[in-house]
């Protein structure tokens, strides 16, 4: 390995699969310790996050995204946070013990289901005060979609009112703090009784729940004179109904991946974007979670061996994010 510090184990263990398929294809499985690049980072692994694009991955979806073959054991986890464990010769900016969290693609090199993953410096973040490695561990994908999509793809400016659908949710909820921050009024669609109170606690202006409100009549009480943007985290026929809320030649956003996919009348400006996860854009991040207290709602936490609970509770109702326990 090209690393210039750090001594570590040949085999970890992780949450692997062995095929793609259903929550029964994962399983605790005795794996090689990624190798360490000199532009890489190996973390051990404290907290890793569970997103619901895990479950998509889990039965395939991606199995030859990036030109590759799947290889298995497939060990699954795009977020996670937990210690250094070694750097590659050119890393600079952290050192052993170091607390981090990052931004990983699985189906490169393995992901943070494990006791030790492996990273480029560059998607690696050190863990910003105030949040515990838990809370970054199921931030960092989440956090930077929601930035992209406010900040790179809305442009949102101070002053203007924003929607945000499916505030309650992993993205959603990152992103009512991050557009309060960026100073909007922050108009958030959130599930049940309990999304409602989570969004009002993050300091939404107005919240509503989608499941039972009328959102449109609620968007035009909100801006009167139409909504200057819209992200949305959730699609479906409720979404596109709130959009005629937004005033004409306004901005509507949605990450890829979102389905069924958006559709806005037209004089609307409809776009689907990524996220970023460059040094730039982890920086930006972090200039607005120091702005003051910032909370990555939870929901629950699962140990390692329990990967798979993690994944049934994919399918049911929950606010903000759930989490693996891993060392």
């Amino acid at each position: 390995m090209s690393i210039i510090e750090g001594m570590i184990q040949t085999t970890m263990q992780a949450a692997a699969l062995d095929r793609f398929g259903g929550v029964e294809a994962i399983a605790l499985h005795t794996v090689p310790v990624p190798k360490v690049g000199p532009e890489d980072v190996l973390i051990r692994v404290e907290s890793a996050g569970v997103g619901v694009w895990d479950a998509e991955e889990r039965e395939g979806k991606y199995a030859w995204m990036f030109g590759t073959e799947p290889v298995f054991p497939y060990v699954l986890g795009w977020d996670g946070a937990g210690t250094v464990a070694a750097v590659g010769t050119q890393v600079s900016r952290f050192k052993l013990g170091d607390r981090v969290y990052a931004a990983s693609i699985p189906k490169l090199r393995g992901g943070f289901y494990a006791e030790l993953a492996v990273v480029h410096a560059d998607h690696v973040g050190s863990i910003p005060a105030g949040l515990s490695m838990e809370q970054a561990s199921v931030m960092p994908w989440d956090a930077l979609t929601a930035l992209a999509g406010l900040d790179d793809t809305l442009g949102l400016m101070a002053g203007e009112t924003v929607m945000i659908f499916g505030a309650s949710g992993g993205i959603g909820h990152l992103a009512v703090i991050l557009a309060k921050r960026m100073g909007a009024r922050v108009l958030a669609v959130a599930s049940g009784v309990d999304g409602v109170a989570l969004v009002q606690r993050l300091g939404a202006d107005a919240a509503i729940n989608g499941r039972t409100n009328d959102v449109f009549a609620a968007a035009r009480a909100f801006a009167p004179d139409g909504l200057d943007a819209a992200l949305l985290t959730a699609g479906g026929d409720v979404a596109n109904r709130a959009l005629d809320a937004v005033r004409d030649g306004g901005r509507v956003a949605y990450p890829n991946g979102v389905t069924p996919k958006p559709v806005a009348r037209s004089g609307l400006h409809l776009v689907n974007y990524d996220a970023r996860r460059d040094p730039a854009a982890t920086a930006k991040l972090h200039q607005l979670i120091d702005a003051g207290p910032f909370e990555v709602h939870v929901a629950g936490s699962y140990p390692l061996a329990r990967a798979a609970d993690a994944h049934r509770a994919l399918s049911t109702h929950f606010l903000g994010k759930l989490a693996l326990r891993v060392g």
